[in-house]
């Protein structure tokens, strides 16, 4: 029997099928798995894993011999194709990423949108996740949330993902890479301004670190080191919606003077973001502001 959902066709689970078991692996300590996701990777046919040499460090330390295959981004779409033909033959599978819950910023869509057309059954196996331990200890407000994944490589694309982001009246998260994590500070400042930020780098692990402040102060302690490495989660103060336009100073001059003496930062910025939340171009802002500057 099919179903449609959002435009998707699923179909309901069909029991001469296999089960595709989504298990959450450890973020850093080995102690963090649960009793669950040992006796499912102990009981599976097989665990489609996204670096086979990475988990079987996690599958030796528990005496867990169960065969392994690759699933990864480069090799997503014909490694699901491979595992939907085990999972129609009534083969149990596991799927695991290298750290954490599958699909949250790993692979595994592609192959759960098939579970689900097809009726295979597919249940999550919850753990260890760095974006909810980082949010649950960031002293920021963890009962409304976004998470944002990995920002955008390029400057350009990243600040525009930042500013779309501003306006979200609740916590950001957002994971990183540690060779830019640099340059995705200072797009957050320039975006955001002196909201309260908490960096969270190799959560469960031995060098566990947790730095809070602004961003432009997060940026100083770490510069100061000679090299930045580790898996890091960033938490974010959450913004406020924007209040309509009658709120709004009528003199976009005024508004501009307004939001840097607030957030500090440039003209250029500052201008930016009156335009957003005036729900105008930053061409349409600049000139108005020209024509002001003409008036007077």
């Amino acid at each position: 029997m099919k179903r449609e959902l959002d435009g998707i066709h699923f179909t309901e689970q069909n029991t001469s099928m296999g089960t595709l078991y989504l298990v959450a692996t450890p973020i850093g300590n080995l102690e963090d798995i649960t009793l669950r996701a040992l006796r499912i990777l102990k009981e599976v046919n097989l665990i489609a894993c996204e670096d086979t040499r990475h988990t079987s460090k996690l599958l030796n330390h528990f005496g867990i011999k169960t065969p392994r295959l690759s699933h990864h981004q480069h090799n997503e779409a014909s490694s699901a194709t491979k595992l939907l033909e085990i999972l129609r033959a009534g083969k149990n599978v596991a799927l695991v990423t290298d750290a954490g819950m599958p699909l949250i910023s790993d692979p595994g869509y592609r192959l759960v949108v098939a579970c689900r057309q097809e009726g295979i059954a597919v249940y999550p196996i919850p753990g260890a996740s760095a974006a909810i331990a980082a949010l649950s200890g960031s002293g920021l407000p963890a009962d409304s949330f976004f998470f944002a994944g990995f920002l955008p490589h390029s400057r350009n694309q990243r600040r525009k993902r930042i500013a779309e982001l501003s306006a979200l009246n609740c916590t950001l998260v957002f994971y990183e890479a540690p060779h830019r994590i640099l340059a995705s500070l200072e797009d957050l400042a320039a975006t955001l301004g002196p909201r309260k930020v908490c960096l969270a780098r190799e959560l469960t692990k031995i060098h566990e670190e947790w730095l809070r402040g602004t961003a432009a102060e997060l940026i100083e302690i770490l510069k100061a080191r000679f090299k930045i490495q580790g898996e890091i989660t960033l938490v974010v103060e959450g913004g406020q919606t924007p209040p309509p336009e009658s709120a709004f100073a009528a003199s976009i001059m005024q508004h501009l003077h307004e939001e840097m003496q607030k957030t500090g930062v440039t003209q250029k910025e500052a201008l930016k973001a009156i335009a957003r939340r005036r729900g105008i171009s930053r061409r349409e802002a600049y000139q108005l502001l020209q024509q002001e500057k003409d008036s007077e």
